[in-house]
């Protein structure tokens, strides 16, 4: 810990063109400038761009031929975009472009494919979300048919991430966290803070984990699986096993609840705007939630209810947390582990070194996207800024966070998760089993009037 300490120090303001963490926040804001811009101007290169085959809902082969036919150029041009972008960013970090070149190819050709399976009419049906698959196909090939190591210089998974987190707050405008109203926000603070608090302190005082290692997981739980856990390891500095612990349970989990809410809302006749808050709040990776809460509103006849309720209190309501738990760890862990450790305190700097930057590129982002899209009422945004603005930037969030659950897979070994044993999982279950209980009585008895009211 104190080599990577001096190696922060030392690297100084640096940092501005040699951490992905800016990077990030370059990128992300850069893609959400293009996007404002052509926006205004009435320009479509922005939804070109953002192409891909996941919506289509293709029955046959020769239907996803047809698109690929058709669109060649604007995947061409999507990909050569998207190399020459990632390509100098990382070539400035020092990441060989003979070997990030021939890697991002491979993971570029494969997040087609988990667009592609995403897109299949039958997709939804069997849970085949994009990104939940593009992690579970990474890890076979990592474990069976491993690609050589480097590769993994085009696998970047902090770095995918993170731009997808910069472009989540573009596509979250400050707006939508009043549309959800005091009852979704103060439902989702109540979960977040029960589960992170339930699974460190379970973690840490019962099963003997690392705090680190607590608080990745324990963040992973309370608010949005893989881009939180990604935060908070960064804020904490954890090690690469804790981070891919957490994604691992985390992915488990999210399966998990996508048969069992859907199932335990119909058996009990939930109303869909309350299954929906339901999901929100138990559901631990967005994709997954979307699709069980999309599965039961097709059930119960009102699918718009369960996907608002989901939206309110997962996508806004929690996913909000994301910046507020990296500044509070970031602080906990400068000041108070790192001095238990090195009998040292830290400066004020050292707390800006170790603050994952990227956060700022979420808030940076969601206020920009707010002041461009405050004049506009209710019925013109979803008519004209929407499909024009968000959804291109929402499908190229989505390209981001497929590079990173592609890249996870394909840089995990199981080996490498062994040392952490069960306790981990032990746990997180715990924490998984308290949020549901608690979600269910949140949602069913406490604020159900609220969420039975939406959709109407």
């Amino acid at each position: 810990m104190s080599n990577e300490k001096e190696k922060s120090n030392a690297m100084g303001w640096k940092e501005l063109y040699l951490k992905e963490d800016w990077w990030a926040i370059y990128l992300g804001v850069g893609i959400m400038f293009v996007a404002i811009m052509a926006f205004l101007n009435g320009s479509t290169i922005i939804k070109s761009l953002a192409i891909n085959p996941g919506g289509l809902k293709w029955s046959s082969f020769g239907q996803l031929m047809g698109h690929f036919s058709q669109n060649l150029s604007l995947y061409i041009l999507q990909f050569v975009v998207w190399l020459v972008v990632f390509g100098i960013s990382t070539r400035i970090m020092g990441i060989k472009t003979s070997e990030f070149v021939p890697s991002f190819i491979v993971l570029y050709v494969l997040a087609i494919i988990m667009f592609a399976i995403g897109g299949w009419a039958n997709a939804s049906k069997y849970n085949l979300e994009p990104p939940l698959v593009a992690l579970i196909l990474g890890l076979i090939i990592a474990n069976v048919v491993p690609f050589p190591k480097w590769m993994d210089s085009g696998f970047r998974v902090e770095y995918y991430i993170k731009t997808g987190i910069v472009l989540l707050g573009a596509t979250f405008p400050i707006t939508l966290v009043t549309s959800a109203g005091p009852i979704a926000i103060l439902q989702a603070t109540i979960i977040s803070l029960t589960t992170c608090l339930t699974i460190y302190f379970v973690g840490t005082r019962f099963f003997g984990l690392d705090k680190r290692l607590a608080s990745v997981i324990g963040v992973g739980g309370a608010v949005c699986g893989v881009s939180a856990s990604m935060a908070i390891a960064s804020s904490v500095r954890a090690k690469k096993e804790d981070l891919y612990t957490s994604v691992t349970l985390v992915v488990v989990w999210a399966l998990v609840m996508i048969l069992f809410i859907p199932f335990a809302s119909k058996l009990l006749n939930l109303n869909p705007g309350v299954a929906g808050a339901w999901v929100g709040t138990s559901e631990f990776a967005d994709a997954a939630g979307f699709a069980a809460a999309s599965a039961y509103g097709k059930m119960a006849g009102n699918e718009n209810a369960a996907i608002q309720a989901f939206t309110l209190m997962k996508v806004i309501g929690r996913d909000l947390w994301i910046g507020i738990w990296s500044f509070i760890f970031a602080m906990i862990a400068c000041l108070k582990w790192e001095k238990e450790e090195c009998g040292v305190r830290p400066s004020a700097m050292e707390i800006w070194w170790r603050f994952p930057k990227f956060v700022i590129g979420f808030f940076l982002a969601s206020i920009l996207m707010t002041s461009i899209t405050a004049g506009y009422s209710t019925p013109d945004f979803n008519k004209i800024v929407k499909p024009n603005l968000i959804l291109p930037l929402v499908s190229l969030r989505t390209w981001t966070f497929i590079f990173c659950f592609l890249s996870i897979g394909l840089t995990t070994r199981f080996k490498e998760l062994k040392a952490a044993g069960w306790k981990p999982a032990g746990a997180f279950t715990i924490g998984v089993v308290i949020n549901v209980i608690l979600g269910f009585v949140l949602s069913v008895f406490v604020f159900g009037d609220y969420w039975s009211a939406l959709g109407k």
